[in-house]
């Protein structure tokens, strides 16, 4: 008979099938955040009053904390061997870790839908077509973004280094021409000129941007042997994603500051030519490129998602081509989303960037918590695919620790859908994820303090006997 594992995961990777390098870890999460919707998350602090020094302080600020958190995420990945939201299920338990992977298929969705409006306007801003095609752009960028995800993860890391290699050469030939060629008024450079809302805002989209990764920054780190440091996995991922997200941010920021009422790829173009004459189309190019490599990292993703939740739903030996069943459904509802997105691109991304933000503090506070602290790494695989398992069907601890998290967080929410009266009491500023980190953490922590531990231990060590 087959072992339970075996039957119910292709999502495990044995120690006997790790390969590859953690450098590689860079690339892709280099090119993962150096693409045109990155570019789009730079813009929301110029759009809302706020000058451009201040603006990018905020980017600065907000990646290198977004990245913090997800960085930490990514190390879990060769200690364990599994993507990233089966790891909830010690937290949540069987079930309960559905709560976790609605929020993540949110995220998958939501991004692509954003990403397939975006290259509409990128594709119209290359060949001067039409708004009436758009829906033929969308429906050929995701067929080419799901064809990369079929194919697995890695030909995405191959396709992720590429895009990588270009996307440097390309940004560092704008960087310095902007340094000699693009002058901004005095006004932008004015420390005085402080707009507390609009940093406030930028700096947390930026930090709920690269926080958003960690939903399944492990899924490409778990094909790395065990014997990778938490070093050397943590700080290969934050510099790939911290500089590939803060360097595009910035240059969103800069173009929304020379061209104000551009849309985000028409303003790339323009100060582009402007800092370099006919650099503005390669670089668009080179940008698109990696806006279809990051929409199959997604797709990929959600299709591991839907398999987890119908798994959870109905236990059932999975298969490729369950996964491809799921991908094409991920992918419908990417692309039926995508058609139907508002105009208003930048606004509407910000209230979803927002929204994540809220829905990912209190998971990856119990995540991390659980992972260093609380279990110090120490988790049963096959236990984690087994409903009546070590880690039950429902965790209390972790579902009542993401609720109380989540309604700390509620008095300080800002955005287009709701302002608390903290928020509103600040004059719009919104410091939610600064209540929602350190509540979620102390609760669980405390929650988890009467567990037995060492009899734990010694579950696993029995249920993962000659695993690998």
């Amino acid at each position: 008979m087959l072992d339970l594992l075996e039957k119910r995961s292709i999502d495990y990777v044995p120690l006997a099938e790790r390969r590859g390098k953690v450098w590689h870890l860079w690339p892709v999460w280099f090119s993962g955040d150096a693409h045109l919707a990155t570019l789009a998350v730079g813009v929301l602090g110029i759009t809302l009053g706020g000058n451009l020094l201040w603006n990018m302080l905020a980017v600065l600020g907000g990646c290198a904390l977004g990245t913090f958190f997800m960085a930490f995420h990514a190390t879990q990945g060769p200690q364990l061997g599994l993507p990233q939201l089966i790891q909830s299920r010690p937290q949540f338990g069987y079930m309960g870790a559905l709560l976790v992977w609605v929020v993540a298929l949110i995220a998958y969705i939501g991004f692509n839908a954003f990403n397939e409006v975006l290259v509409a306007q990128t594709v119209r801003q290359l060949i001067g077509s039409s708004a009436d095609y758009d829906p033929l752009i969308m429906v050929v960028f995701t067929v080419a973004a799901t064809v990369i995800a079929a194919v697995g993860y890695d030909w995405i890391h191959r396709t992720q280094r590429w895009v990588a290699y270009t996307m440097i050469a390309a940004l560092l030939i704008f960087s310095v021409a902007v340094l000699f060629k693009i002058d901004l008024p005095a006004s932008h450079w004015d420390l005085g000129e402080f707009n507390r809302t609009a940093f406030l805002v930028q700096f947390f989209a930026a930090a709920a941007y690269q926080l958003s990764w960690s939903i399944y920054v492990s899924d490409y780190s778990r094909y790395l042997p065990r014997e990778v440091s938490v070093r050397e996995s943590f700080w290969w991922t934050y510099l790939g994603a911290f500089v590939g997200g803060a360097w595009m941010m910035l240059l969103g920021s800069l173009g929304a500051a020379l061209y104000p009422q551009a849309e985000v790829a028409a303003a790339m173009r323009d100060a582009a030519d402007v800092a370099l004459p006919g650099l503005g189309l390669p670089l668009l190019v080179a940008a698109l490129f990696g806006l279809v490599t990051i929409t199959s990292l997604n797709s990929y993703g959600a299709s591991l998602a839907l398999m987890s939740v119908a798994d959870s739903l109905h236990p059932a030996p999975a298969s490729t081509f369950k996964r491809l069943v799921c991908l094409a459904i991920a992918t419908a509802a990417m692309l039926g989303l995508g058609l139907l997105a508002s105009s208003d691109f930048v606004h509407r991304f910000g209230d979803l960037l927002v929204l994540l933000l809220y829905l990912m503090t209190p998971w990856t506070a119990i995540n991390l918590i659980d992972f260093y602290v609380v279990r110090k790494g120490h988790y049963s695989i096959r236990e984690m695919f087994n409903p009546n398992g070590l880690y039950g069907r429902w965790n209390w601890r972790g579902i009542a620790t993401y609720l109380i998290g989540f309604i700390a967080m509620i008095p300080f929410f800002s955005s287009g859908m709701y302002m608390g009266p903290i928020a509103r009491a600040l004059g719009g500023a919104d410091i939610a994820m600064l209540v929602g980190l350190p509540v979620a953490a102390l609760l669980y922590w405390a929650l988890c303090r009467d567990l037995d531990l060492a009899r734990e231990r010694q579950l696993i060590a029995l249920a993962d006997q000659g695993l690998d």
